[in-house]
């Protein structure tokens, strides 16, 4: 009788320690963390300030466009302060009690992260108010006429809130922030360090050229360039040797649809519906993303900050307009330069 050969199982223990090696990519300490340079010096004064004095750091509010490190920032801050970190969301805060329940777990010094702080309800920013500045909230206990309102002492805490739209904030609470940090783009160097230092987590090899061409399409974000970072990897390892090499690295990225100026295939698909829909525009956002089977929000908040930054696109009272850079993207002349419309 032949035996049937015995097939290896995946062990689950390996995927385990991949998830645990893509979360280590997050720098724990100020030393590792890359770029952001006046509002890296500004915040370690403060820590270090409120360390000295054993005082508990102002709230902190930090502001800039997704994937630039504001969640990072936040778990630094408390690792170099010595303290607990709870970490929850605006849209995940619907009540009172949320709020409540979460400030009186709260040790004393510890950091409480709110993600998309601008998207709180208002019935929760009032529990937020007295808690941030006199560490007091109101409780309501009982109901109807016998209901009255009672101030339970919090531990004193820091409020760091995170937002990608700080013109959303209601003014009273964002005056209650003692620490503003507005994060801004990384320069394409700065982007090659992290490559580097994320290729090493990982156990990747990779040149400097190709963390440099990383790097460059990475649209100023870290967490682009680590994304990028793992599907070229992936690419390497199955399709070669696994060691990235430029070649190989040029190859993966053409595989991916992420052009050389960082455009992948949804950016090139609004500039080329603005060029060829409507005549370059102006278009207004809500058609362009009926156009595109789009949300209007995500046009706004992760595609467009980029390609207006890099000059492809502008934003006028009537809408959105391509400007001639955009038209050379698609290949294709803007209007009044004379020709055919196509090249």
């Amino acid at each position: 009788m032949t035996r049937r050969p015995v097939e290896r199982l995946a062990d689950p223990n390996e995927r385990v320690d991949e998830l645990e090696a893509e979360l280590t990519l997050r720098p724990k300490r100020f030393a590792d963390f890359v770029g952001q340079g006046v509002a890296k010096e500004q915040l370690e004064i403060f820590v270090q300030a409120a360390k000295n004095r054993g005082d508990t750091l102002d709230h902190v509010l930090i502001a800039g466009p997704p994937g630039l490190g504001k969640t990072t920032l936040a778990g630094i801050i408390a690792n170099e302060l010595g303290v607990g970190m709870h970490t929850t969301s605006g849209p995940a805060l619907e009540r009172k009690v949320d709020v409540a329940g979460l400030l009186t777990n709260l040790q004393e010094g510890d950091v409480l992260f709110v993600d998309e702080i601008h998207r709180l309800n208002a019935a929760v920013e009032e529990v937020l108010y007295p808690a941030m500045e006199d560490y007091e909230i109101d409780i309501m206990i009982g109901e109807g006429p016998a209901a009255r309102s009672i101030r339970m002492q919090v531990q004193p805490f820091t409020l760091i809130g995170a937002t990608t739209r700080t013109g959303l904030l209601t003014t009273p609470l964002r005056d209650r922030f003692g620490v503003w940090q507005r994060l801004e783009y990384y320069e394409t160097g700065e982007l090659a360090q992290i490559v580097r230092r994320s290729a090493g987590i990982l156990g990747v090899a990779v040149d400097d050229a190709s963390a440099a061409e990383i790097a460059g399409r990475s649209r100023g974000t870290p967490r682009v360039a680590n994304r990028l970072l793992r599907r070229v990897r992936d690419f390497a390892e199955v399709r070669h040797e696994g060691t990235v090499e430029l070649e190989i690295c040029l190859a993966a990225l053409k595989l991916f649809q992420v052009d050389a100026e960082g455009l992948d295939r949804l950016d090139r698909e609004i500039l080329c519906t603005i060029a060829q829909k409507f005549d370059g525009g102006p278009v207004g956002v809500e058609t362009l993303a009926v156009a595109l089977g789009e949300e209007a929000d995500t046009l706004q908040d992760v595609y467009e900050p980029y390609l207006i930054m890099q000059g492809f696109l502008k934003r006028t009272p009537r809408g959105r307009v391509l400007t001639r850079t955009g038209f050379a993207h698609c290949g294709m002349k803007a209007p009044g330069e004379g020709g055919t419309l196509f090249e």
